[in-house]
């Protein structure tokens, strides 16, 4: 599977992880940054970066990590074409795409151990779309408004 990451300082020793962890699984993995630590970076731009790379790369998920994730979620979710969850705990990371066929999923590195997060990104990238007509026709709706305020 194709994976774009990207994380903030906050997530920069977990992003190293999980890279090796995602390569090692032998996935093809994208880092979108932050390149090097930097204590005052700003989270938006990889997100973004991130979030493009999914929707221009149809079958790719992606993964943003900061402190808490919730930044970095509210940043990938700009980009027009993104559906980015929050995920702390299996069920919600599994459940995002289960539900919501989201296509990115948010991870709070102060929140979790190394070990925590690669399971929520594992549960998350295990898990399909159950292709439920009723969850369908919701992300068609936002789908739908999303396109209609572009």
């Amino acid at each position: 599977m194709r994976i774009h990451v990207a994380a903030d300082h906050a997530g920069f020793e977990l992003k190293a992880a999980l890279l090796e962890h995602l390569r090692a699984a032998g996935h093809e993995v994208t880092d979108h940054g932050a390149a090097e630590y930097d204590a005052q970076d700003d989270y938006p731009p990889v997100c973004f970066a991130a979030g493009e790379a999914v929707v221009a790369d149809p079958g790719s998920l992606g993964v943003v990590i900061g402190g808490s994730g919730n930044g970095e979620q509210i940043a990938a979710n700009k980009v027009i074409g993104v559906r980015a969850a929050l995920a702390w705990n299996t069920d919600t990371a599994q459940l995002a795409r289960q539900h919501n066929d989201a296509n990115v999923v948010a991870i709070g590195a102060r929140q979790h151990s190394v070990d925590q997060a690669i399971e929520l990104v594992d549960a998350f990238l295990a898990e399909p779309f159950s292709q439920d007509p009723r969850h369908q026709r919701r992300i068609d709706l936002m789908s739908a408004y999303e396109a209609s305020r572009s």
